[in-house]
């Protein structure tokens, strides 16, 4: 049987590093190379990522969002460039930050972490402030499927502070922060998903601009793996971005840290006029964000 979602990103990230390459065609940054702005280039684009990542990083992240602007041309884009990521071995976390009521959030996880999916994902980010039942079906999908399931909790934007830093009393009538409140009450589901590693296919979403708050996170949230965005390009560095890590078997783990336009659009790649040169321009960009990162994990 196929190891379970943790179990393969922790082994992945103990080899490899722990940076997550995220796949996001800004039109107006996919290199002319590619061709004109739109499906056909974010799909060619996206490929090309993809092979730039393999042996050098063993996640990526695919922004749904700025696929789906192109409508079903768009989202035929996604779904090539996932299935090609899954093809290469990679572990794929789609970044859809859904979340809905009943039938409707059985739809989007039967339809992303389901058997036979035609967007082929290893997991997906979701929005937990509806409520703990629209979470329910993506995880008893994951359940079924080896999957896992990304709840946003900490998030690395300015505005995360607006509802998700509010004090909110606990049980004793003490002030904590709701993105607290979260973590404790999805404790269940996290150890539904646990796996051998010791670690549960149910990430969190932990900002790497608050490093603080991801320290408080994972007193709070224990096995949970968390995706850290807000390194690179956001202004992050590697120590903060793994605030929230742990001591493991071979350094700090305890999830992956994104980046985006730092290493799939970096300067050095954005004037190439030939194919080889801008293969070694995000080469070396994704080499140097996964070394900065592994040296950040030792102890």
């Amino acid at each position: 049987m196929k190891a379970g979602f943790a179990d393969r990103l922790v082994d992945a990230t103990r080899r490899l590093g722990p940076l997550c390459v995220g796949i996001d065609p800004h039109p107006a940054l996919i290199p002319a190379l590619f061709g004109e702005a739109g499906p056909e280039a974010a799909t060619k684009w996206g490929r090309a990522v993809v092979a730039q990542c393999v042996g050098r990083a063993a996640v990526v992240k695919p922004q749904a969002g700025l696929f789906e602007r192109w409508g079903s041309r768009g989202m035929a884009a996604l779904e090539q460039v996932c299935r090609a990521a899954t093809e290469a071995g990679l572990i794929v976390i789609l970044d859809a930050k859904r979340g809905d009521i009943g039938t409707t959030a059985e739809g989007y996880a039967e339809g992303y972490l389901g058997v036979g999916s035609s967007c082929p994902c290893d997991a997906i980010t979701v929005n937990p402030y509806m409520g703990l039942d629209t979470l329910e079906p993506f995880v008893s999908v994951a359940e079924k499927t080896g999957k896992g399931v990304v709840v946003l909790a900490r998030t690395s934007n300015p505005g995360s502070r607006d509802f998700q830093a509010k004090l909110v009393a606990d049980s004793e009538g003490r002030g904590e922060p709701l993105y607290i409140h979260v973590a404790k009450a999805l404790g269940p589901m996290i150890a539904r998903l646990k796996g051998e590693s010791g670690w549960s296919g149910l990430m969190l979403v932990a900002g790497a601009t608050g490093p603080e708050d991801a320290a408080r996170l994972r007193a709070a949230a224990g096995d949970a793996l968390f995706l850290v965005p807000g390194y690179g390009a956001q202004g992050a560095g590697a120590r903060d971005a793994m605030a929230g890590f742990v001591k493991g078997k071979a350094g700090l783990e305890g999830g992956v840290v994104n980046a985006s336009r730092s290493v799939a659009m970096p300067e050095s790649a954005k004037g190439a006029k030939a194919a080889k040169d801008w293969d070694r321009a995000v080469a070396l960009a994704i080499e140097a964000a996964q070394a900065e990162l592994v040296e950040a994990a030792r102890l």
